[in-house]
């Protein structure tokens, strides 16, 4: 066969193939993007004042975990970097523990030791100091605990909670370590201890049962004249820089805000009413575990073990992007973290309380970084001038032998 002809029946061959009438329903139908939670979290408008919060806060978590480390060993107020080195998987870092505790010389203080000559960390007593005055500021508003983990039980549907959701949100709540015995255990009149893992409420309290947001509707409706059709079932709304408004979004906005829903402490059937008043309840319930913290944030992880306890059957980390002018989540670290976008200003809580107040300043004195201040000179010039020297009697040793005399180091 003459290779022109091939040639040419193969060009006629792929065009016949192409344009034939049979392959004209094999073209690709156009899909419409699928809008899910995960979409929603890569699309969102991101605000930094709350991700460099986050960032922040991050590294305190960081510190006390450390601290509590180093405070389960019972060998003393002080451990070699050798052990610590081990513990860069349970902190979480990308970097050597040494190169993390050398950033923060206001916190963790790093010295030989004088027997052993290995290097050791201690914290500071700045930092103890402030961890001390934690826990006195917490027991001196024990009451306020107690009324968080009671309101938490009003909102439940049937009264109860599991105590290994409380102690998840532990920190966030304010409440101690030993909270279980401490609060649950003490206050027997208002908490009945179901099972080792189940807390049921004793009695309802009807002066707690109104949520946070109502202040803010009554301060709408007093200090702006606006009808009660329009303030009684509204939520406070800030969008953040660079969210863009679609036509139509306002109204849609504005008759969500006038929607009706069963409120957090009324005891109704939550799921009448439609799919739209199921969710707005959604959002009205975690507007109001987040307003019970002590920093007003939470992990989105966290929140999950709440759903069966508050009867919420859908997706909560869907429920929070849904609504961006009420909650912000944050991706910075390991974890996700939701804002009550309402509750701070200027990256600072618009009504601190006691707790918050201690915590930010540990959180700045971590933020001081390797800055040499005045305190941090003199005791830098104090170590290089004083060398210890100690006499050991030859003799038996038990245990750990240096411990007491390094204890009384530093105190001195």
């Amino acid at each position: 066969m003459n290779p022109l002809s091939t040639f040419r029946y193969r060009i006629f061959q792929s065009t016949t193939t192409s344009f034939s009438p049979f392959f004209l329903f094999n073209q690709k139908r156009w899909k419409k993007p699928v809008i899910s939670a995960q979409t929603r979290l890569e699309d969102r408008v991101r605000d930094p004042h709350f991700d460099k919060l986050t960032t922040h806060f991050k590294k305190l978590n960081i510190v006390l975990k450390i601290h509590s480390l180093m405070t389960n060993r019972k060998r003393g107020s002080f451990v070699s970097l050798q052990l610590m080195s081990r513990w860069r998987n349970i902190l979480g870092l990308n970097v050597t523990v040494t190169s993390f505790l050398q950033k923060y010389p206001h916190v963790f203080d790093l010295f030989l030791h004088p027997f052993r000559r290995n290097m050791c960390c201690r914290i500071t007593r700045k930092m103890k100091e402030l961890m001390l005055l934690e826990e006195v500021v917490a027991k001196r508003y024990e009451l306020d605990i107690v009324m968080r983990v009671k309101k938490l039980l009003m909102m439940s549907l049937n009264g109860t909670l599991h105590v290994h959701a409380l102690r998840l949100i532990r920190r966030e709540l304010g409440l101690p370590c030993d909270f279980r015995d401490s609060i649950l255990g003490k206050y027997s009149d208002e908490f009945r201890l179901v099972d080792l893992e189940i807390v049921a409420l004793v009695g309802w309290d009807g002066e707690l049962g109104m949520a946070h947001v109502e202040k803010w509707r009554e301060r709408e409706y007093r200090e702006k004249w606006l009808s009660e059709f329009e303030t009684k079932f509204a939520f406070p709304i800030n969008f953040p820089t660079g969210f863009k408004i679609e036509r139509g979004f306002r109204e849609k906005l504005k008759t969500w805000q006038r929607l009706s829903y069963t409120k957090p402490y009324e005891r109704k059937d939550v799921k009448c009413g439609g799919a739209q008043r199921y969710e707005k309840r959604a959002v009205a319930v975690l507007h109001e575990l987040l307003s019970l913290t002590v920093e007003k944030m939470v992990e989105v992880d966290q929140l999950a073990h709440f759903r069966r306890d508050f009867a919420i059957e859908v997706n909560m980390r869907e429920v929070l992007l849904r609504h961006p002018g009420i909650f912000y989540i944050s991706t910075k670290g390991n974890a996700q973290t939701v804002f009550l976008r309402e509750a701070y200003e200027k990256g600072g809580l618009v009504e601190p309380n006691p707790v918050y107040a201690v915590r930010r300043n540990m959180l700045e004195l971590v933020l001081l970084g390797r800055r040499k201040t005045k305190q941090l000179l003199a005791f830098d010039e104090f170590k290089e001038n004083n060398t210890v020297v100690c006499k050991v009697d030859e003799g038996k040793r038990e245990g750990d032998w240096a411990i007491q005399f390094l204890e009384g180091y530093e105190k001195n």
